[in-house]
């Protein structure tokens, strides 16, 4: 089941938000409050803790039009995008396959970065325009002691975003820095996997490096732009291990989906899969088919053919005093608002759609019949039949 909360749709993008975004968006706004009553002495406690309230926000709002900026590009490029999801590091666009081609990774990977330097960039104009470039580079403490409040906000707001976007330029996959390393990678080698194989391990060493660096800050060693001190130091190496684990992870996904390539649904699908009729009580279909099996979903038959899927979630949902009169048919999920694929439907794309929906298995169905089942674990079971390859 997938964590968080949906807040909307922007372009036909779902926007959701992770229960550990709501973590770094009060770290935020406490850090910012912090910052903001140190430089400006003279504001009250409403106006302190407001101000960090509303830049925290828009902080979020520009990753958002950061992450946006990623989803917009692939959708151009007909690649199915589900949705924008902050969270604890920032935000993920969740786009459901790679690029077709390294043109098309360079050009979705770059637009994040620019989207946020571009923002950057436009509001410490408006900044230097009242204070001056010169004296807000030089003298950057005594600029923001003397600013009111909405130049105080458009001064941290653009340089945060400018910072973000450099830092996302940083060519450790899988940041945007490292995809745009893989699409030069992949141009030269003609390989995804090879050209994936060699940022992935860009990203690791630049992953080891801010760990040790973070290590170094605890103990007291000033890292240039990052500093030192106990609480700098541990989410520097926080990130460099989250960055390490996402590369091994994002290596994994590509060598699974290289694997499963051209290989048909029908050649791990479940053949003749048990089935129920949609008239079938609850009861029934407890004693007669869940029970002794390790079966969790059953597709649901009417007159032959496939009218719905039933699973173990939809019965624990009937209470116990209702299993006698309940019927398949009012808790299965119906043909319309299921997710099929064919026998002859690649394995990789098949397992895109089990991802997307989130579902243990799906209907294999050809000419409106049901012909079998294909369930997560066939997959991985395949998968660890072909071991050897996907460890290469």
């Amino acid at each position: 089941m997938r964590r968080g909360l949906t807040i909307g749709k922007i372009f036909g993008i779902g926007i959701r938000v992770d229960w550990s975004w709501l973590l770094i968006l009060l770290l935020v706004i406490w850090n910012l409050a912090t910052t903001f009553s140190g430089f400006h002495q003279d504001w009250g406690w409403a106006l302190v803790w407001g101000m960090a309230v509303v830049a925290a926000l828009l902080f979020f709002g520009s990753v958002l039009v950061h992450e946006l900026a990623h989803s917009l590009v692939a959708k151009a490029r007909g690649i199915p995008v589900r949705d924008i999801t902050l969270f604890l590091f920032g935000g993920v666009s969740n786009i459901q396959h790679e690029p077709e081609s390294p043109g098309g990774e360079f050009l979705m990977a770059i637009l994040g970065p620019i989207a946020s330097i571009a923002i950057g960039g436009i509001l410490l104009s408006i900044a230097f325009i009242d204070t001056g470039l010169r004296v807000i580079v030089t003298d950057t403490a005594q600029v923001l002691g003397r600013l009111g409040p909405l130049l105080t906000l458009v001064v941290w707001l653009g340089s945060i975003n400018v910072t973000v976007g450099l830092f996302n330029l940083v060519p450790g996959f899988p940041l945007d820095g490292g995809r745009v390393l893989r699409s030069i990678l992949w141009k030269v080698s003609g390989n995804l996997r090879r050209a994936t194989r060699w940022a992935v391990g860009v990203g690791q060493m630049i992953a080891w490096l801010m760990i040790l660096a973070g290590i170094a800050m605890t103990f007291g060693v000033r890292i240039p732009f990052f500093g030192m001190g106990l609480g700098s130091g541990l989410w520097l190496a926080f990130i460099g291990w989250f960055l390490n684990s996402a590369s091994v992870q994002s290596y994994r996904q590509v060598v699974i989906h290289d694997v499963l390539e051209g290989v048909p649904v029908s050649r791990m699908m479940r053949v003749d899969p048990p089935t129920c009729q949609a008239d079938c009580t609850v009861a029934r279909l407890i004693h007669e088919h869940i029970l002794g099996t390790d079966d969790q979903a059953f597709p649901v038959l009417e007159d032959g053919q496939l009218v719905g899927l039933v699973t173990l979630e939809d019965v624990r949902r009937v209470t116990r005093s209702a299993w006698d009169t309940a019927t398949v048919r009012g808790i299965m999920t119906p043909t319309g608002k299921l997710v099929v694929v064919t026998p002859a439907e690649d394995a990789g794309q098949a397992l895109e759609k089990l991802t997307s929906v989130d579902v243990r298995q799906l209907p294999v169905v050809h000419d409106g019949r049901l012909v079998g089942l294909l369930r997560r674990r066939d997959i991985i079971r395949w998968l660890q039949l072909h071991a050897e390859r996907v460890r290469g």
